[in-house]
């Protein structure tokens, strides 16, 4: 689908002149991230490691070496796509991200300075020099994208050379030759799962980060609620039944098709959401693994707060930055991931986590919390339900790893209401 020309090892080199091309028909209509790999180990003493990106020893006792997974042409357009200046005001403009990351580099300052981090996915850099400021020994900062050259100057520009290490490629490509005792990441994409980048987050946590080590963010959850959104189901559908007094109601399956076939990226209230939300998946990022990424079934039962249109499912996310002393001592066990269709027991086993909830940093991209640039993503019916208060809503979501594309996502949704059972499918790319 894409050609590969000019390309190797899974991303752009520059071409002869200065910066590559802008192709805007491989941009991602939603937000998306690339990074680079090597072999897997450790150095035989990590005190005396150069600041450099050489090939590490390998430890078959401690560490198990794994091939990196292929570099396709989609990943290479993935890539590519992030060499644009734009995406990359869009997630820095947002304060609500920015600021975030930013106070929990500052809170979690003692087990940064003195210490190695590795920013997976480091766009234009600026965790990077966070971190820098926040006194680390060294940063290496990975991206596969163009962006990692302009990245490379900021940091230039910063004096930060020397502390700051920009390695442009995949984080399953590139070497880096001594244990890390920090891994910061902004890794999340639309409806959290979107983009497999958390899978570049694990493939460092396993290649690099120190037993005992810091995972900024911790861990994450997805949630999902069903919503009425009457306005949004009027402009795009109901419109047609009346176009300055001709009826043009034959455009609506044409109509629904075109608004509500795939998943949409909005901004909702919590007046649109009609129950407490349920909880689809809880990560882990000390112990999750790329296995479970690949499908994530859930089954769910809601019931209505009130009486109204049943719109479709509205899904968000959290993250949260806890510090090390509340985070597993062994980052290389099994998974405690959380599946449960009780939000109470999901939500105590997340305290469980916690030394003091009161004092863990969140990032939230809930419908009654400040906006994000990640809003919220909905999943429509192309036709509404009418509930009635109490009435219930029961089913089951999986969502799936694109075979085509992995950084695509397939999401089946089965819901039954009032004695009528549905299905839902649509493909978020």
């Amino acid at each position: 689908m894409f050609s590969d020309s000019g390309y190797s090892n899974g991303y752009c080199h520059p071409q002869e002149g200065g910066a590559p091309p802008e192709h805007s028909a491989l941009r991602p209509p939603h937000r998306g991230r690339g990074r680079r790999r090597g072999r897997r180990g450790r150095s035989q003493d990590p005190a005396d490691a150069p600041a450099s990106g050489a090939s590490r020893v390998a430890d078959s006792e401690q560490r198990v070496e794994q091939k990196p997974p292929p570099c396709t042409d989609f990943d290479v357009a993935y890539f590519h796509s992030y060499a644009h200046l734009g995406i990359h005001e869009e997630m820095i403009k947002d304060r609500v991200r920015t600021e975030t990351y930013r106070a929990a580099i500052m809170r979690n300052q003692s087990s940064i300075a003195g210490k190695v981090v590795v920013d997976v996915g480091c766009g234009t850099g600026i965790l990077s020099i966070f971190c820098a400021q926040a006194g680390a020994k060294r940063v290496y900062a990975v991206d596969a994208s163009d962006i990692a050259v302009q990245a490379n100057e900021v940091v230039k520009a910063n004096n930060l050379s020397d502390t700051v290490i920009v390695l442009h490629g995949r984080v399953e490509d590139v070497e880096i030759d001594e244990e890390v005792d920090v891994i910061i990441s902004e890794w999340m994409g639309y409806m959290l799962l979107y983009e497999s980048m958390l899978g570049s987050v694990i493939t460092a946590r396993d290649r690099w980060l120190k037993p005992g080590g810091l995972i900024l963010p911790s861990n994450a959850t997805l949630y999902m609620a069903p919503v009425t959104h009457s306005d949004r189901y009027g402009d795009s559908i109901d419109f047609w039944r009346n176009v300055y007094g001709i009826d043009m109601s034959a455009m609506l399956p044409l109509a629904k098709q075109c608004a509500f076939e795939e998943p949409c990226i909005e901004t909702i209230t919590g007046e649109n959401v009609l129950t407490w939300p349920h909880v689809v998946k809880h990560v882990d990022s000390y112990t999750v693994t790329l296995g479970e990424l690949e499908s994530v079934t859930t089954k769910y039962k809601f019931k209505s707060m009130m009486r109204a249109p049943l719109h479709g499912f509205a899904f968000w996310f959290d993250v949260e930055f806890n510090g090390p002393a509340i985070s597993p001592a062994n980052n290389h066990v099994s998974s405690s991931f959380i599946e449960s269709s009780n939000n109470q027991s999901a939500d105590v086993s997340q305290r469980k986590k916690r030394a003091n909830p009161s004092e863990a940093l969140v990032l939230s991209t809930a419908p009654e919390d400040s906006p994000t640039h990640w809003q919220q993503t909905m999943v429509y019916f192309y036709d509404p339900i009418d509930l009635e208060q109490d009435q219930l809503i029961d089913g089951s979501l999986t969502l799936t790893q694109s075979r085509e594309n992995r950084r695509f996502m397939n999401i089946h949704l089965e819901y039954t209401s009032g004695g009528r059972s549905f299905v839902k499918e649509s493909v978020m790319r």
